[in-house]
């Protein structure tokens, strides 16, 4: 089965002035290997969830929190969901579920239900720095802020006219603090600052040192560009790696859409 994961050959990155629709890639359940050998990483905005006009608007279908229960019994535990979320908010979203997960692109992690939060080695953003940021929400009506301790998210779904004002202003404070520690992270409809040092990737990467991820080989799923840093490290864990909604470079296979996961998920047990 290694052999297979190694072997399997990866899809071409579509050009965004390609303007032919994305054929879609089965992902054949016979790709991953058995449920106990494996552990499941899933992104959850976008993903796992439909996105929503504001990040407190997402829900949670029936039925996808029995898929993720089940597949953390079938895995022995080694289920865990991967966010730009707070791991306080991934716990509100999935209420009263809770899941291992890593939390703030990597600055935060659960290795088991019920465990402790742990602080990776990521430093909160600078109080000052938020500040400036934060101020940037001003700037028309129908951007919200959105503080996550580690990261600020300037998010614009309600204002998309905004987005160039957005990012003009964030390159003027990086250019007034060229020194500053940061990383700009453009996603949908949102732009993220964070403290630079610490990806998604860094946090699966970490999470795998840990029982019962250990040893085992990852299936990640994910949307943006912030889950392409755990698409390119998926081959030296000998897993597997699927966007969604788009073709991302080097990964195996991708969904159309969050409904498409969960339906693939739940056959996923079912097989």
């Amino acid at each position: 089965m290694e052999q297979e994961l190694i072997e399997t050959p990866m899809q071409q990155d579509t050009s965004p002035n390609d303007e032919r629709p994305p054929e879609t890639v089965p992902v054949p359940h016979s790709l991953v290997p058995p449920l106990d050998r494996s552990a499941i990483l899933l992104d959850i905005d976008g993903t796992l969830l439909d996105l929503a006009p504001t990040p407190r608007e997402v829900w949670v279908p029936p039925g996808l929190a029995d898929t993720l229960e089940r597949l953390y019994q079938r895995t022995g535990g080694a289920m865990a969901l991967v966010s730009g979320r707070s791991l306080n908010d991934i716990d509100l979203i999935f209420a009263p579920e809770q899941f291992p997960a890593v939390g703030g692109h990597g600055a935060e992690m659960r290795v088991s239900i019920g465990a402790e939060s742990v602080a990776t080695s990521a430093p909160p953003l600078d109080t000052e720095l938020k500040l400036r940021l934060a101020a940037i929400a001003k700037l028309s009506p129908g951007i919200l802020l959105e503080d996550k301790g580690y990261s600020l998210a300037l998010h614009y779904r309600l204002a998309p006219h905004a987005e160039k004002a957005i990012y003009e202003a964030v390159s003027l404070i990086r250019a007034d603090l060229p020194n500053a520690p940061i990383e700009v992270l453009p996603g949908k409809c949102v732009c993220e600052i964070k403290h630079s040092g610490f990806t998604k990737a860094t946090g699966v990467l970490e999470l795998m040192n840990h029982e019962p991820f250990k040893g085992r080989h990852p299936l990640f799923i994910g949307d943006d560009v912030t889950d392409e840093t755990v698409f390119a490290i998926m081959p030296d864990l000998r897993g597997l790696a699927f966007s969604v909604g788009r073709r991302a470079q080097g990964v195996n296979g991708h969904f159309d859409g969050p409904c498409d996961v969960r339906d693939w998920l739940a056959r996923l047990l079912d097989e």
